[in-house]
């Protein structure tokens, strides 16, 4: 999942958060720090793998950051870094313009008012 070696700019960022699943990852992490179970709820249709693999990927690129608590059952929790935090904007960007350009009326946003998923 590393950027490629292109100087583009536009590319390398594509190529970070283009994976299926990675900027729902991101989205739901923005909430705050959740567990690995949380996610997989939050993620509905993902398999445990692939979130696995994810979560793995992202903390490589230092978007998240994995913490362990020494607890009894051990916890683990994600959250974003301040590299992960910078790609907000851009996700926003993207409801913004799913809401303008890709949702057809309100009766697509849910009938509890929810974000329709982003399409990735």
């Amino acid at each position: 999942m590393a950027p490629p070696e292109s100087t583009c700019p536009v590319s390398a960022t594509a190529e970070l958060v283009g994976g299926k699943w990675t900027l729902l990852v991101i989205r739901d992490l923005a909430e705050g720090p959740a567990r690995f179970c949380e996610l997989e709820r939050s993620l509905a249709g993902i398999s445990p793998r692939t979130l696995s693999l994810r979560l793995r990927a992202l903390d490589v690129e230092g978007i998240i950051e994995r913490s362990s608590h020494p607890e009894m059952p051990p916890r683990v929790m994600y959250g974003l870094t301040e590299k992960g935090q910078a790609l907000l904007p851009l996700i926003e960007d993207m409801r913004r313009y799913g809401r303008e350009w890709l949702c057809e009326d309100e009766a697509e946003m849910g009938a509890d008012g929810a974000e329709p998923a982003l399409l990735v």
